[in-house]
């Protein structure tokens, strides 16, 4: 085999300049440590939103990666979207998925796909959603082909979304990277994507806030999708004051509010506990949103939580989190929220 490491290749989900990271695969920069609260630092050195873009001429792709975590999967979430890899192939149709690189142990080596046609392929490789990685190669069967970079974006296609949330916005429960939310409006949207979705901390932090305006390049829409780890009174508290940090760093970028996603078994009629959490959230999130337009601060957009989900009850593993089924749904109302914003003047700032 002749291996490639990522780390020649393109790579996309990097908020950060590499200078800055304490390993190439974190998802915050290492002045964030003992700053931001030690659970979000802990799962900042997960690898979810991150991409590898490569260009290929082998009739076979191999991977071998090393994680962080010996535990590989998840009670509710499997091993191939919690410690996989997920290959995907530009066609004239646009991203299609190719394969999924099965995790085997800390240290796994695979053969993703075989067989391909002769000639030049786009490809990107999704890392994992809720591991971190040591090291990724990308191997070629000697002589059979070469793996080279992948071209750039057009220039008005680089800034990326970034994504502040919770274990939904980090991709529970995807079967694959390339099925969370993000990554499928990242697609559909031609766009990269910053996911800085912090399981069970998505709790609109001003340290994470102050880390949000430093992403680099500046996102041309900032996704605030924090709900489903708090309550009405934190959210009262901490919406406006997030707001104001981005908007005072970053005047003209879109900011999207997001209401909770409802919990499924809401829609049984017998869970008026949770109707109510959701409930009070958004009033919350609702108000901040029309009292911060009162006070003139622009560029602000609402996606509610009505349309994110379906009333079947059928797109949750647990009530709360999303399956694929669930995350497609998802994609859906987010792309219909974001195509405006990334398509208007400062998505190109």
């Amino acid at each position: 085999m002749e291996w490639t490491s990522a780390l020649e290749l393109p790579m996309e989900g990097r908020g950060f300049a590499l200078a800055e990271l304490g390993t190439p695969y974190d998802r915050l920069p290492k002045r964030a440590e003992g700053v931001v609260r030690e659970p979000v630092w802990n799962l900042s050195q997960d690898s979810a939103g991150m991409v590898v873009s490569f260009l290929c001429t082998s009739p076979e792709i191999h991977a071998r990666w090393t994680l962080r975590k010996e535990n590989l999967a998840m009670a509710h979430m499997p091993a191939t979207g919690v410690s996989g890899l997920d290959l995907y192939v530009n066609t004239a149709d646009g991203w299609r998925w190719l394969a999924v690189g099965v995790p085997q142990a800390l240290d796994s080596a695979v053969a993703l796909c075989s067989g391909l046609p002769a000639g030049k392929h786009e490809f990107m490789l999704y890392l994992p959603l809720y591991n971190g990685v040591h090291s990724l190669d990308i191997g070629v069967p000697a002589g059979a082909g070469a793996i080279s970079a992948a071209p750039p974006r057009p220039a008005h296609h680089q800034a990326p979304i970034a994504f502040y949330g919770t274990s939904i916005t980090q991709g529970g429960c995807a079967s694959r990277p390339g099925m969370a939310y993000t990554a499928i409006v990242g697609r559909r949207l031609d766009r990269p994507v910053v996911n800085l979705g912090f399981s069970g901390n998505g709790r609109m932090e001003p340290e994470v806030a102050d880390l949000l305006v430093g992403l680099s390049p500046v996102p041309c829409v900032f996704v605030i999708d924090c709900l489903p780890n708090m309550n009405g009174e934190a959210v009262a508290a901490s919406a406006p004051a997030l707001v104001r940090t981005i908007r005072a760093a970053h005047p003209a970028v879109p900011i999207l509010l997001v209401e909770d996603r409802i919990y499924a078994s809401v829609h049984s009629g017998l869970m008026p506990g949770q109707a109510e959490a959701n409930r009070t959230n958004r009033e919350a999130l609702r108000h901040a949103y029309e009292a911060l337009q009162e006070e003139g601060v622009a560029g602000l957009h609402y996606l509610e939580a009505g349309v994110q989900l379906s009333t079947d009850g059928e797109d949750t593993v647990d009530g709360s989190h999303p399956t694929d089924l669930g995350f497609m749904r998802q994609a859906d109302a987010f792309e219909a929220a974001l195509l405006p914003l990334v398509a208007g003047p400062s998505a190109h700032l």
